[in-house]
């Protein structure tokens, strides 16, 4: 798929789930909304998504979008999504991000091969091992893949019969597959996030959705590179004081 499709489909997603009226619109430009229901953030909160050097902005209430969109204006697009930035021009209470979202299609996609040593093994997305995978991961960690929420198979790795990897998806509008990889503290560091989850973008690719990877890490990002992934831009949620 050509990186400018690829990008009109990222950002069909997050217009949608801007829950209003708004559009990425010329590069450089800062679009704000008045959004209660934005699933952009959490409730009450302000949700920033640029992707392609332009953003879409939602706010809950018309005096909170009236404080974002002063501030927010006197910021180039990409600086929206720096949370050092916007607490500089806004009265910030928290932030959450900046999370980089990534996307791949099948012409880039590069997967684990065949002769990887370790064999990726299917679940069903509520098995008792991958919960205990989470537990022991830790509640951070666990909250980050989000695999409790996952609609599709679990894609795990085990050792000495222990899931110590595991990756799944969740089914998005605009027939999107948010991906989430989890690998327990230990076992780190040894390709196992990449395995799991390149088995899980295989899946969603021969499904024909568009897998989003979003990661605030760098290691998680840097497994994202490895499978073809482009990072197209970043979201940001920040609540106000």
């Amino acid at each position: 798929m050509p990186m400018d499709l690829l990008l009109a489909r990222a950002r069909g997603l997050w217009e949608d789930l801007a829950q209003a009226p708004v559009s990425f619109a010329s590069s450089g430009s800062v679009n704000v909304v008045v959004s209660p229901r934005s699933e952009l953030c959490p409730a009450g909160w302000v949700g920033v998504v640029a992707l392609g050097g332009s953003a879409i902005v939602t706010a809950p209430s018309e005096s909170a979008a009236v404080i974002v969109r002063d501030a927010l204006g006197r910021l180039p697009a990409e600086a929206v999504v720096d949370s050092a930035a916007v607490r500089a021009v806004l009265p910030v209470a928290r932030v959450l991000g900046p999370a980089a979202l990534a996307y791949v299609s099948s012409g880039s996609f590069r997967p684990v091969g065949d002769g990887a040593l370790m064999t990726v093994e299917q679940l069903s997305a509520a098995h008792p091992d991958v919960r205990a995978l989470e537990q022991r991961a830790g509640r951070e960690d666990a909250g980050e893949a989000a695999l409790d929420e996952i609609t599709s198979p679990a894609f795990v790795v085990r050792e000495h019969g222990r899931v110590v990897a595991a990756a799944g998806y969740q089914a998005w509008r605009r027939g999107t597959a948010q991906i989430g990889v989890l690998t327990e503290p230990e076992a780190r560091g040894r390709g196992l996030a990449r395995a799991t989850g390149s088995a899980v973008v295989a899946h969603a690719l021969a499904a024909g959705l568009l897998p989003q990877w979003r990661a605030r890490r760098l290691a998680s990002r840097r497994v994202a590179g490895a499978l073809g992934f482009e990072e197209l831009g970043f979201q940001l949620s920040v609540e106000l004081v």
